[in-house]
């Protein structure tokens, strides 16, 4: 791998914050010039915009241009998406001005459900040093500007890690799930390639619901996130609760409003586009 750069000029819906901080990604870390640096996909890359430029730097496992405009999602309108959602309800126009800049990654499969296992009841700062252990531990070293990172182990790198051995890095109850989720992996009991795939959403859904630690908020995250990319579907947690009852619902008890509601809701108002407007309005509520 030899260090490549590539600059985007007046690039629109790409903001760093927005697409780093919303809680779809574990691996960016903010510099101190404001720009993210990442691992993914075996590359490690630096992120810097520039007013509405985009500059992209670092070390490439491939074509810098093609890598960065399919994890980036750059061939997708973004623009059109949030005229489209815009135009629901007032609610979406406020999230979707707070949140412009958004877009959703095309993440490695497998990182992302080993990473939404992880994220199970945790915080984010717990999270992402979870991952970095288990990377730095099991995963490849790539040197660049003085610095060392680490990819995420595949499968293969993982197969002979013990639960012990999890439960040193810090991963609690989690560490069963993450050994028994390898196992079925490398068993072919779940075929990745088979579930990239396969077009049904529902039909994937079941399949993954059947890897240890991976319920419906997980399978649903990892849906949306990962390279499976599906739009249609609407991850619930704590925050989205929140805000479609605040919105929406108006339970005097949140924790009453059951996930089929938020479900039936989202169906009929955002149909095909609910992820996004799930990840919209979660950003919005959460931040501000």
């Amino acid at each position: 791998m030899k260090e490549q750069i590539y600059e985007i000029k007046n690039i629109d819906s790409f903001e760093l914050r927005d697409i780093f901080e919303c809680g779809q990604c574990f691996r960016w870390d903010k510099e101190d010039d404001g720009s993210y640096t990442g691992v993914f996909k075996g590359n490690v890359l630096n992120v810097k915009k520039e007013k509405d430029n985009v500059i992209f730097k670092g070390m490439c496992n491939g074509n810098i241009k093609e890598i960065v405009e399919e994890y980036f999602d750059l061939n997708r309108d973004y623009a059109k998406i949030k005229r489209e959602l815009a135009k629901i309800d007032e609610n979406m126009r406020i999230s979707i001005e707070y949140g412009k800049g958004i877009r959703i990654l095309n993440q490695d499969l497998w990182e992302t459900i080993i990473s939404f296992i992880i994220s199970a009841n945790n915080n984010i700062p717990r999270i992402k040093g979870i991952i970095e252990k288990l990377s730095k531990k099991y995963g490849d070293k790539i040197e660049w500007n003085g610095k060392q990172y680490y990819t995420f182990p595949s499968p293969e790198q993982l197969k002979d890690v013990t639960v012990e051995e999890y439960r040193k890095l810090g991963l609690g109850f989690r560490d069963v799930r993450l050994y028994e989720t390898t196992k079925m992996v490398l068993n072919k009991k779940i075929d990745l390639d088979e579930i990239q795939n396969t077009s049904d959403t529902s039909v994937v859904r079941e399949k993954l619901l059947e890897l240890a630690g991976v319920g419906p908020k997980v399978a649903d995250c990892i849906l949306l996130f990962s390279t499976l990319k599906r739009f249609d579907v609407f991850p619930i947690d704590v925050w989205v609760r929140r805000v479609m009852n605040d919105l929406y619902i108006h339970n005097e008890d949140e924790n009453k409003v059951s996930k089929k509601q938020i479900e039936k809701i989202a169906e009929e108002k955002f149909g095909n586009l609910a992820g996004l407007a799930q990840q919209y309005l979660f950003y919005w509520r959460r931040e501000s």
